[in-house]
């Protein structure tokens, strides 16, 4: 599959652009943009869903949001900067310097609600939306976090509790019980892939975006993101939705099931044994569910 990366000029910025082509393209496949999430996680651990430009002849773009990644990053903005509105317009930049003017969004865990973000704001051209491991609130989120908290080892839970309330999230002991609730609930694949890895390793070195918008962990949310809700705007969403989970997920089902109640039309699928990473636990089953899905709603391509 032939890939080319680029740098997109976002004002003053770059947005760090990759575009999978496939082999052999079909005529009524259009485009498929992949968020990752975080915000600040960066594209590497969702790098595996280009496989679908081969296997579904469409092509693929990743890119990794402002603040992270290969994209330009900024230490020393101010907390407002970092708004979903930022990365709704991203997103539109990016797809207007490629010239696209349809296609199909796939986000994952923020990216899902990043994907929910730009729905709900009616853009043309959008074919459809797959909402992978994504809660609609934050609110919810924590809610689900904190079931799956008390299921963890005495000695574990103790630790958490204990850290939070003392602020030392970066001791060891802390640090070793995230890892914990980790193993469980975000990427069940031991040891984990190296595009995960690679994504966890880039974040901590400049955890910006991550820790100014969702906190120091993902069930600790103390960041920016921590009263965010899409839940009273979901009716406005139009186009094809697909909410995809794992069994094990911290995105529990409490987190996702307005997506499902309150955009018309959409359904779910949840995979049996997988957790947050469903992508990475089972890349071949959850691609093969999202080929259908977007097959399903393909829309002629134009661009400008």
């Amino acid at each position: 599959m032939p890939r080319e990366t680029r740098l997109v000029p976002f004002g003053e910025y770059q947005t760090w652009v990759q575009i999978t082509t496939p082999d052999t393209v079909a005529p009524a496949a259009v485009p498929l943009f992949v968020l990752h999430g975080g915000p600040g996680m960066a594209h590497n651990y969702v790098a595996n869903i280009a496989e679908l430009a081969d296997e579904t002849g469409r092509v693929v773009i990743h890119y990794d949001q402002i603040g992270c990644g290969n994209s330009t990053h900024l230490p020393d903005a101010p907390t407002e900067f970092w708004t979903p509105q930022l990365f709704v317009d991203e997103f539109h930049n990016v797809r207007s310097a490629l010239g696209i003017d349809t296609y199909h969004l796939l986000g994952q865990s923020w990216g899902g609600m990043l994907g929910a973000e730009i729905a709900v704001r009616q853009p043309s051209g959008l074919a459809s939306l797959a909402i992978c491991n994504s809660p609609a609130s934050m609110e919810l989120w924590v809610a689900g976090a904190n079931e799956l908290r008390a299921q963890l080892p005495p000695e574990a839970r103790d630790a958490l509790e204990r850290h939070e309330a003392a602020g030392t999230v970066t001791d060891p002991e802390y640090l070793a019980a995230v890892d914990e609730f980790y193993r469980r609930h975000v990427c069940r694949v031991d040891p984990p892939p190296q595009d995960f890895i690679d994504t966890v390793a880039q974040m901590e070195a400049e955890p910006t975006v991550y820790h100014t918008m969702n906190g120091p962990n993902e069930f600790h949310v103390i960041g920016t993101l921590r009263n965010w809700s899409i839940i009273d705007r979901l009716p406005d969403i139009t186009a094809p939705t697909l909410v995809v989970a794992g069994e094990f997920d911290e995105a529990t089902p409490a987190s996702w099931a307005p997506y499902v109640e309150r955009i018309e039309g959409a359904r779910s699928h949840v995979f049996p044994g997988t957790s947050h990473c469903t992508h990475l636990e089972k890349p071949e089953e959850f691609r093969a569910v999202i080929a259908t899905f977007l097959s399903e709603h393909e829309p002629a391509a134009t661009t400008s």
